[in-house]
């Protein structure tokens, strides 16, 4: 058998890849939280830290996060990319926003899409507020917060969250 005389560019094809995930004690605690609509984080017994999703300990100080602590729905958008390109699989319209969201009360961000306001008026130190799927649709996974929306309240100055990007 020759080989073939073009180079080939690519190969179109569905391909499954099953697995299992296993979350561990404190993710899967704070996976079955956002089916009730809360979110959990974990302190740091060291430095007070709150990591989200909670962590058994502190990747800074080395110490346990033994304490878990409910955090809001509200924070920050610390950092964000406006997104012009569709993904394939994604059906949302273009274009959008994916932020990092510093919750009230944490010390890490979470990622999540900014949706209901158009993309130009998301800034960095913008407040915001989860929108979740509503009461029967949550299945425990992070797909349970839809995305985040605009508060309307004023700006966060960028010292409240520099130290959270």
């Amino acid at each position: 058998m020759e080989p073939p005389k073009e180079r080939v560019k690519f190969i179109q094809t569905d391909l499954v890849l099953p697995y299992h995930y296993y979350a561990g004690d404190y993710k899967a605690l704070y996976l079955r939280a956002l089916k009730d609509k809360k979110i959990l984080g974990s302190k740091c017994s060291a430095t007070g830290k709150v990591f989200v999703p909670p962590l058994m300990s502190s990747p800074d100080a080395h110490a346990p996060c033994e304490e878990i602590v409910e955090l809001p729905d509200k924070g920050i958008v610390t950092t964000f990319c406006v997104v012009n390109v569709p993904v394939y699989g994604r059906d949302i319209e273009l274009p959008y926003v994916v932020a990092s969201v510093a919750l009230d009360g944490a010390d890490v961000s979470i990622y999540g899409l900014v949706q209901e306001c158009k993309a130009e008026d998301v800034e960095m130190g913008t407040r915001v507020q989860a929108v979740w799927k509503p009461d029967g649709e949550r299945q425990g996974d992070h797909t349970d917060i839809k995305y985040f929306k605009p508060t309307g309240e004023p700006k966060a100055p960028l010292e409240s969250f520099i130290h959270r990007l």
